[in-house]
């Protein structure tokens, strides 16, 4: 008999790979598919699908940026703008050129990445702020140039309208509809992200994160996965913005601000760099909490304090919080919590 705490031993190569290990794992990941495929989506309301839907997308650009800030080391508060990258290019793609969505779409991500690998090229001479006031700049390019090229923008709103993904004829219209093409979508997403971290780019990408000199000697090519971290990090960008185009209908700047940058900074710093489970829990967090305190704001009378700020002061306190009290994020007190169930009753791992 063997005993899991000391140890679960593999006999194969495909059960050494198995992306889930333990049976337990395995059983908690179905449970949680058939709750998000099948049981929610048949008794939720259409407030709690749009709820879900809006989750969903922050939960892939959170994953999509902690690839290039968790995983290779490498700061950005330009996410949104690689968003709008994808974005417009989709938008403009089916509205001017006619192109269906689904080729509009991973052409958008396609063009967030090469915008991801001009702007990462300095990466190989700056890092830290100076990387993070890069990107900032890139940010701020990108607003200006979706405001000053109204070729591509619509004109002087900036914005541009799109319809909604259709399948075999069938146009999704509704929160439902919309909420099974946004959570495929972000299963892809995570499969990915997960099974990037197994594979040689992914240690790579961690190798150069921790000791960058280190992994040149061995022969990591630095320059090239700074490069590949940033595309990556910006096709995850790109898709989140098209998805988010779709999913409202239009394509505007005022949704891919600054601001947006810097919660999804939020997202990943609170749920944990570097681990794709937290940046789906920072994104949940970031997107809940605000919405809670405005609710209890306008049950306290308070309500004249507004959405905006709710979010503003829920958001700055939260990271003050995490950053003081567990800077490892949501993801090392889940991992606290299941260690100290793995072994309780006893007080020892």
């Amino acid at each position: 008999m063997i005993n899991r705490e000391t140890g679960t031993f593999k006999r194969t190569y495909a059960e050494d790979m198995a992306l889930y290990r333990l049976p337990l794992a395995r059983w908690a990941v179905a449970a949680i598919a058939v709750i998000a495929y099948v049981i929610f989506p048949a008794f939720a309301t259409p407030y709690m699908l749009n709820l879900a839907n809006l989750i969903a997308i922050a939960c892939l650009g959170a994953i999509g940026l902690n690839i290039l800030v968790g995983m290779s080391g490498q700061i950005s508060v330009g996410h949104a703008g690689f968003m709008s990258v994808g974005a417009y290019t989709s938008a403009a793609l089916s509205v001017k050129f006619g192109v269906p969505w689904w080729l509009a779409m991973p052409a958008g991500g396609a063009m967030a990445a090469a915008f991801g690998v001009v702007i990462g090229t300095p990466s190989l001479r700056i890092k830290g702020l100076y990387l993070a006031i890069a990107t900032l700049a890139a940010q701020l390019i990108i607003e200006w140039g979706i405001n000053h090229w109204t070729w591509l923008s619509g004109g002087a709103s900036a914005s541009i309208y799109v319809q909604k993904p259709s399948l075999f004829g069938y146009e999704l219209k509704s929160n439902r509809d919309m909420y099974w093409f946004i959570l495929v979508t972000l299963t892809i997403g995570i499969v990915y992200a997960l099974n990037l971290t197994r594979t040689h780019l992914g240690r790579a990408f961690i190798a150069v994160r921790d000791r960058d000199i280190a992994a040149e000697i061995i022969g990591v090519n630095i320059f090239r996965t700074r490069l590949t971290a940033f595309a990556v990090s910006s096709f995850y960008a790109g898709i989140t913005g098209v998805i988010y185009t779709y999913y409202y209908g239009i394509a505007n700047y005022e949704a891919f601000t600054l601001t947006i940058s810097i919660q999804f900074l939020a997202m990943i710093i609170i749920g944990g760099l570097g681990s794709v489970l937290g940046s789906i829990l920072g994104a949940i967090f970031i997107s809940l909490v605000p919405t809670l305190i405005d609710l209890g704001l306008v049950h306290i009378g308070m309500g004249w304090f507004g959405l905006e700020g709710g979010q503003i002061a829920s958001v700055t306190s939260s990271l003050q919080f995490f950053l003081v009290v567990e800077p490892d994020g949501l993801n090392k007190l889940w991992n606290n919590i299941k260690d100290y169930f793995r072994v309780w009753p006893f007080p020892y791992m």
